[in-house]
Order: structure tokens, then sequence, then C-alpha cells
């Protein structure tokens, strides 16, 4: 499962360019026609909010398991 690296968000710079990337994509679908269905937009709304967070933040590496126990 991916996950987005929200922990980048306590960092200013990242923040910014997170929020500057999601106001583009958001303002480019203002332009959107009123007879669209209301489930397009909202999957075109949720692929850009993915795509400005995993170019802005990335993915979270998750930990691999280490057994604890011998055989």
């Amino acid at each position: 499962m991916e996950r987005f690296n929200l922990r980048k968000l306590s960092e200013p710079e990242v923040r910014k360019q997170f929020h500057i990337k999601i106001s583009n994509r958001i303002s480019a679908l203002e332009n959107l026609n009123v007879s669209e269905d209301i489930s397009r937009a909202w999957g075109k709304n949720e692929t850009n909010i993915n795509t400005s967070a995993e170019e802005s933040l990335g993915l979270y590496e998750l930990k691999k398991l280490k057994l604890w126990f011998d055989e």
C-alpha cells in the first residue's frame, strides 16, 4: 500500500511547493463543463491531488519487519 510522506509537510519549503501545485491543478479544474458528471469531476480532482502529493511529498517507505524469533 502506498502512503504519502506527510512528515515532509512540516518543512516550510515543501509545504509551500505542495500548496502551489494543488492551487495550480485546482484552478485548472475551474474550467470544467457544468454538464459533466460529478463522479468524473471528483475523479479528476482526486487524481490531481494524488499526483501533486506524490510529486511534492514522495512516498513513505515502509520498514520491512524483521523476524523477532528464531526457528
